[in-house]
């Protein structure tokens, strides 16, 4: 059963996450911060038997058939409810949760994900990660898979979850203290996000022992501003898209003046990483393929869409397992004579702008039904190392049309 929780960064948002789960559920996270036009085409499509939310937040939901509960409003009466742990028949192969991607065809897509993905993911976050977390800064979106890494690897291993306030970038001299404060041992962050926090305050920072940079290409750069501060700190860059929960390779960050990004290095326990060409070949040390992922952390597929799923989840041709996958990324990388892994972009047209995952097509798409908008064409452009933003060209059906409304808002 799929569960919509729509709920602000607070305790209840985790309260509600493991009470979905602990209930044999599988959580829809619906981010209030979201346009109101997503938030209903994810529920459309999810179509949740229970929706938990907070009383605020109740107005503003687009409509649905869910069964409502607040997570605050509602606790007295939660309360009086048994407090023996339930009975769940929940096995490895069914959900733990669906979050959505962007989608080329102008609609979002839910990823399914399933308990054993999940545990696999987070077996191999506390396998590989030497130092222990004491205490975690989640810094993502619960709509965000990297918010699975921080939430579950932190509380399996006993340590404490952060949570700072919302709309925190624009706050980073009160984040940084923020991790003074909390001893913040641990942290995931965008490469340019975590730019921006070494530059506010070095002094605040001396509880870090891991940070981890995921979600866009990890330049030198930041490598080099990281050493020269951080030192003891260790520093990892991290690959893996939502279809293999989270994660599929990482790389320990080293000073290196020979390349302007850090390498995603290799796969991490329980996964397999194959480059490949059209013909589903191997490619050489050196020569560009597309990344497929195998191993535990493949998610089940696509939701609603049987013939995508076909399409992106392949059989494994190289594994007599049965029902053994791959996951095609149209990711582009190649193999270092090191062993490992460079990426190099997309196949497609899809960008990562700041951590966001997005189909330019899903722009193209919504820009379309503008009156005035014949043609149009979204690109990613980066005219600085690591300032990349998107730009939509136009075609006009006649002036008038498109200067009597701004296409920005109309997209808002």
């Amino acid at each position: 059963m799929l569960v919509g929780i729509c709920v602000e960064r607070s305790l209840e948002m985790i309260v509600g996450l493991l009470g979905i789960l602990k209930a044999g559920g599988a959580y829809v996270p619906l981010d209030p911060a979201y346009p109101f036009e997503r938030l209903s085409l994810m529920i459309e499509d999810a179509q949740p038997s229970v929706l938990l939310t907070q009383e605020r937040l109740v107005e503003e939901l687009p409509s649905h058939w869910a069964q409502v509960i607040c997570l605050d409003s509602d606790w007295e009466a939660i309360t009086h409810q048994s407090q023996e742990n339930p009975n769940s028949a929940v096995k490895t192969q069914n959900l733990a949760y669906v979050i959505y991607t962007s989608g080329s065809t102008g609609k979002p897509k839910g990823v399914l994900v399933t308990h054993h993905n999940l545990s696999q993911s987070t077996y191999a976050r506390i396998f590989h990660y030497n130092e222990a977390v004491t205490s975690f800064l989640l810094l993502s979106s619960f709509a965000f898979d990297s918010s699975v890494a921080g939430i579950f690897w932190t509380l399996c291993s006993g340590g404490i979850l952060v949570l700072p306030q919302q709309n925190f970038q624009q706050y980073l001299p009160q984040l940084t203290k923020l991790i003074a404060q909390n001893q913040v041992s641990h942290l995931l962050s965008l490469p340019s996000l975590y730019a921006l926090i070494l530059e506010q305050a070095q002094q605040h920072l001396v509880s870090l022992r891991t940070v981890i940079l995921a979600g866009e290409p990890c330049p030198t750069q930041v490598i080099e501003l990281h050493t020269k501060q951080l030192g003891y700190t260790f520093l990892f860059n991290e690959y893996g898209p939502t279809e293999a929960t989270v994660w599929s390779t990482v790389y320990k960050c080293q000073s290196s003046q020979q390349r302007t990004h850090a390498p995603i290095g290799r796969p991490i326990a329980n996964t397999s990483i194959y480059i490949l060409d059209c013909h589903l070949q191997p490619v050489p040390i050196g020569v560009p393929g597309e990344v497929h992922i195998g191993g535990a952390g493949v998610a089940r597929g696509y939701l609603n869409h049987p013939e995508l799923t076909l399409e992106k989840f392949i059989p494994n041709p190289f594994s007599n397992e049965p029902g053994s996958r791959l996951y095609k990324t149209g990711d582009k990388a190649r193999y270092l004579s090191d062993g490992n892994i460079q990426f190099l972009g997309r196949f497609d047209n899809q960008v990562k702008i700041r951590g966001f995952r997005i189909e330019l097509g899903e722009i193209e798409a919504a820009l379309a039904q503008h009156p005035g908008v014949r043609e149009t064409v979204v690109i990613a452009r980066e005219d600085a190392p690591g300032h990349k933003y998107l730009v939509a060209y136009i075609v006009p059906n006649h002036s008038s049309a498109l200067a009597s409304s701004d296409p920005r808002g109309f997209l808002k």
